[in-house]
């Protein structure tokens, strides 16, 4: 039959072993025991096929290709997930040695130069190599330039995004970049303003990202919008109410450090992303998600619960950040919807 799996990176003896595994459903690792890649005749096996067997059973183990169980056990992992995590490993292994070897020949760097010695048009007395501050006119432009400072971003990425939801071309736009600052090991920070829980979209891509190493925050108070990377270029909008209009790409570092230091504070008083699996509130949290309707005052709260009024007011502050609500109101028709008033 050959060796099917060869373009996957696996041996053909690993493939012979993959397929005994599949036939015999599992194998046995321990000294003494028949290997999955030994022939299916009754002979005893040596030694030494013994060794060799248990080091094809651990590649197997290490490509993915088998699983280990209780008291040495190995599985077989069904083909269909087999071939996909090879290919999605096969994949992400010639993505690095292309990304390697583009970083090596400085193909990126030679590229932009055509951009940066370019004569710049007329209207555009801002643009030029080596300016401290530059305008950036239009979505394309500030693109092309979070698209060259992520690229070689070694470190560190700060971002904010004050309307909390993101667009799904802006998603399909950032999840590359993302995915590939986070595959080099840079530290991606992001904090999101609070309407981010209620756009299902945008919760599910954050969350994405911070299985593959992201953290990322949500802000209940207003943020600045602002792209940092490497503490040492900044970009942030001309006009805030209309981020189309383009950007300001700052290098000086007097103002890098000042975006920093704002960035700083702005994310320590954010709160974590909630997990995808929030925890219930508890049974003091639903008494005072009901006294929301029944009591008009917080001090009448606060009594018939039987705890003081400060007590009252921080417990009901964090389940309105748990629940993303703007107002009181707000909070117990959506404590209502998720059925915590049940």
């Amino acid at each position: 039959m050959g060796n099917l799996l060869s373009f996957l990176g696996v041996t053909e003896e690993e493939e012979e072993a993959y397929r005994a595994l599949l036939r015999r459903g599992s194998a046995s690792a321990a000294p003494g025991r028949r290997e999955a890649g030994a022939a299916d005749g009754g002979r005893p096996e040596t030694s030494e096929g013994a060794e060799s067997g248990r080091e094809v059973l651990e590649r197997l183990l290490v490509l993915g290709l088998a699983t280990g169980g209780a008291h040495g056990v190995i599985r077989a992992i069904p083909p269909a997930r087999a071939v996909d995590a090879l290919v999605e490993s096969r994949l992400r292994t010639l993505r690095e040695e292309l990304e390697s070897e583009a970083t090596g020949r400085s193909v990126i760097e030679s590229l932009f130069m055509e951009c940066w010695t370019a004569v710049p048009p007329p209207h555009d007395d801002h643009a030029g190599e080596g300016q401290m501050i530059a305008q950036l006119h239009g979505i394309d432009a500030v693109r092309e330039a979070i698209d060259e400072l992520t690229f070689f971003a070694r470190t560190e990425d700060l971002t904010t995004e004050p309307t909390g939801v993101l667009a799904e071309e802006s998603i399909a736009v950032s999840h590359p970049i993302n995915m590939r600052l986070l595959r080099r090991g840079v530290r991606l920070r992001t904090i999101m303003g609070a309407a981010i829980l209620q756009d299902e979209p945008t919760l599910t891509y954050m969350r994405e990202l911070v299985s593959h190493g992201a953290e990322v925050r949500v802000s209940h108070q207003p943020i600045e919008r602002v792209i940092i990377v490497d503490r040492s270029a900044a970009l942030t909008p001309i006009d805030p109410a209309h981020t189309a209009r383009g950007a300001l790409l700052v290098r000086e570092p007097g103002l890098v450090a000042t975006l920093v230091t704002l960035f700083e504070r702005m994310w320590e008083a954010a709160d974590e992303l909630p997990s995808e699996e929030v925890d219930l509130p508890s049974d003091v949290e639903r008494e005072i998600l009901a006294m929301l309707r029944e009591a008009d005052k917080d001090e009448t709260a606060a009594r018939q619960l039987g705890m003081s009024v400060r007590t009252y007011r921080k417990h009901l502050a964090a389940l309105m950040r748990r629940l993303g609500a703007a107002n009181r109101v707000e909070a117990a028709l959506l404590a209502h919807e998720k059925g915590w008033l049940n």
